[in-house]
């Protein structure tokens, strides 16, 4: 019995040890916050550079367009009859005249047939002159009916003949005179050799290329513009033409247009002429030419850094009523010199916009802009999303 009640006793002990624990935690554990509550919201601080105003202003058209430059003034001297090159007086990069001799073929050929043609014309002539005497005399004797009409006509017809062949041996002639000043290696212009085709010793062909003489003095451009913009081109029109390898954009203007696009495309060639005295340009070097046309329109701008894309929308953000606002907008034209972009809808003369792009920010937050504070130089975007607008991508 006595074992019994002292079991009992440390149980009641236990029992009540571990109420007083349970009643001690129940007090430590303290108030707890509402479940609602959430920490106050820090109004975010631009500076003035970080905020502008559309404004209005022109925003030329431009129409650029690329390609290699060409020299319109390129000739191929060609062999005008086979033979054998004897020599060249001239390779590549060899400045040329007009009427300046290039070298020498063999024109033995041409040379023989001229001779030839020539025994042919007298043989003509000579024959001319026996059918003359013989019709002048059957003219007589027609006189004294010694012969009958009928031969005297048949003498006229053996005259008109012999005077054809004359003409035709003179022709042949003449021609074959031509043949062989065309076959001398003659420079036809002013330039210079750009490649040479064959090298003295070789056997030519009739019409084989010899020598390719371009002249620098006028290059062109041909580019390739839609047919949505090509009517806003007119020939005559100035053109700024950047050259590979050149720093500064030369002067060129609008020669040609074509009168009808390209088979397969919806494009419409346009040829540019620039002038190159000097020679300071190269046939062959790439070129980008820019066409900028006047607008006498004040469109409703921002800084092309304002306008973001979401979803396929543009977007900027303004500050409205202390509070940031995403705007989607309608943009139009791009001036990527001056860093403009046209504003179509969604802003009006008096918004707030965001001049920069910055990263986290949630429409609602508040917003102000801050005078008299300055930040670094060269920021492009900011994390706006814990405290004010610091730090920037």
């Amino acid at each position: 019995m006595r074992k019994q009640w002292l079991y009992g006793g440390m149980a009641a002990l236990v029992l009540a040890g571990g109420a007083g624990v349970a009643v001690w935690a129940s007090k430590g554990d303290g108030p707890k916050k509402p479940a609602g509550d959430k920490a106050p919201q820090v109004a975010l601080e631009f500076v003035p550079n970080e905020v502008v105003k559309p404004s209005l202003a022109s925003m030329p058209g431009l129409i650029e367009f690329s390609g290699p430059l060409v020299a319109p003034g390129t000739v191929i001297v060609r062999s005008k009859s086979a033979g054998t090159l004897l020599s060249l007086a001239v390779g590549e990069g060899s400045r040329v005249r007009a009427g300046q001799s290039l070298g020498q073929a063999d024109l033995e050929e041409l040379r023989y047939r001229v001779a030839e043609r020539g025994a042919t014309l007298e043989s003509a002539r000579a024959q001319l002159a026996q059918s003359e005497r013989q019709h002048k005399a059957n003219e007589g004797l027609a006189a004294q009916n010694f012969i009958a009409p009928t031969a005297l006509e048949t003498s006229r017809a053996s005259l008109e003949a012999a005077r054809a062949q004359a003409l035709a041996a003179k022709a042949q002639l003449d021609t074959s005179q031509v043949g062989l000043r065309q076959a001398a290696l003659v420079s036809p212009i002013n330039g210079v050799v750009a490649k040479r085709h064959a090298l003295p010793g070789e056997k030519l062909a009739s019409e084989q290329q010899i020598l390719t003489i371009v002249d620098l003095s006028k290059l062109e451009l041909a580019g390739l513009v839609g047919t949505h913009e090509v009517s806003r081109l007119k020939p005559g029109m100035p053109v700024q033409v950047r050259i590979e390898g050149v720093e500064q954009p030369v002067q060129a203007h609008i020669a040609r247009i074509a009168p009808a696009a390209e088979l397969g495309t919806r494009s419409i060639g346009v040829t540019l002429e620039l002038a190159n005295p000097q020679e300071q340009f190269r046939a062959g070097q790439y070129a980008v030419a820019r066409v900028e046309l006047p607008d006498e329109t004040q469109r409703l701008t921002v800084p092309q850094t304002a306008v973001s894309s979401n979803a396929g929308q543009e977007q900027v953000w303004i500050i409205d009523n202390g509070a940031l606002v995403r705007r989607i907008v309608t943009t139009g034209r791009r001036d990527a010199r001056e860093g403009k972009i046209e504003v179509l809808q969604g802003l009006n003369a008096d918004s707030q916009v965001l001049a920069a792009r910055f990263d986290n920010l949630r429409e609602g937050s508040k917003a102000s802009v801050v005078a008299g504070r300055t930040k670094p130089a060269a920021p492009q975007v900011a994390s706006a999303a814990s405290g004010p607008a610091g730090q920037r991508q």
